[in-house]
């Protein structure tokens, strides 16, 4: 699809509780602080008659729970940032917020509360690009936000081309959840962009259930098969955390060439209360997949703290 294509597409999406409670043609969504948005392509793969669906359940708002540990910034982010629209928290990778926007509204996202406005890496990049220069250590340049894919081609050239110029710099890595929900952004300008480069790309998926795996979304990462295509999710009470639903998730990415990467424990973000699963369940649950399951297609199991290192769950 052409970007003008997909940017049609990007319009076609439900915002808020009555357009989302008379699409699915139920009485259970509602307006909160984190406002409700999902992708019209997302929203055709819910089952309208499963008010337990795993993707429902993703998008829904439900009120706030008690419970210790939780707040508006559980990462820290701009503590952990230098410059303004860069974070570096690891030795050798630093991350840019790309953008503010994001094709879809996950309840539990973390950066539901990052100030954007004051962390924009396009409109910074000059600073950055000194940082980063300054810096030879720094092998990595991960694109996120938001999502870096809410961006346009001609936007992910120019930015691309600009940390090629950057020679400590051999990776690039793009974190992605809108390519999943919304598969008519992997634009055919997009994978040429991305394997013209002289930078090795790796692709990093944010799915959390094989049911997000629709056809159209398997037809357009072929375009995609000579990037490293990883997957992270995220474990999620009632979306995800049974054995069977991880290991079918390993099993089918695997099947159209993504590896399982990263498993994350929830972060705690105000809000996101109900999705929190017990590291002791989270333990069991992964010695599950690891007796089940070839190694290369168990993802870590992981704790985002902030530090200097992501936490194993061993």
């Amino acid at each position: 699809m052409s970007m003008t294509q997909w940017n049609k597409q990007a319009r076609k999406v439900l915002k808020g509780a009555k357009i989302s409670n008379d699409f699915f043609n139920i009485q259970a969504f509602e307006d909160s602080n984190f406002p409700i948005k999902i992708p019209l392509e997302y929203a055709q793969l819910i089952d309208k008659n499963n008010p337990n669906d795993p993707l429902l359940k993703q998008v829904m708002p439900q009120a706030s729970m008690d419970r210790i540990g939780f707040s508006q910034a559980p990462l820290n982010d701009e503590e952990n940032s230098p410059i303004a629209g860069l974070i570096h928290k690891y030795t050798n990778r630093v991350l840019l917020i790309t953008s503010q926007v994001c094709a879809i509204h996950c309840q539990y996202c973390f950066r539901q509360n990052f100030n954007y406005t004051e962390h924009d890496a396009m409109s910074n990049w000059s600073e950055i690009e000194q940082y980063i220069q300054a810096d030879k250590k720094v092998n990595e340049v991960i694109l996120s936000g938001g999502d870096p894919l809410s961006l346009s081609d001609d936007k992910l050239e120019n930015l691309i081309k600009n940390i090629e110029n950057i020679k400590h710099i051999n990776t690039i890595r793009v974190h992605t959840r809108s390519a999943v929900v919304m598969p008519s952004r992997i634009t055919s300008e997009l994978a040429n962009l991305l394997k013209l480069t002289r930078l090795k790309v790796v692709m990093v998926f944010h799915i959390n259930h094989s049911q997000e795996l629709s056809a159209e979304f398997i037809q357009q990462i072929n375009k995609l098969k000579d990037l490293t295509l990883l997957n992270q999710a995220v474990l999620l009470k009632g979306v995800n955390d049974h054995a069977d639903t991880l290991k079918n998730l390993s099993l089918d990415l695997f099947k159209v060439g993504i590896l399982p990467y990263y498993l994350h424990m929830l972060d705690h973000v105000s809000g996101a209360e109900r999705y929190f699963v017990e590291d002791e369940v989270a333990l069991k649950l992964h010695q599950q997949l690891k007796s089940e399951l070839s190694g290369y297609l168990v993802p870590k199991l992981v704790r985002d703290e902030g530090k200097s290192s992501k936490s194993w769950l061993l």
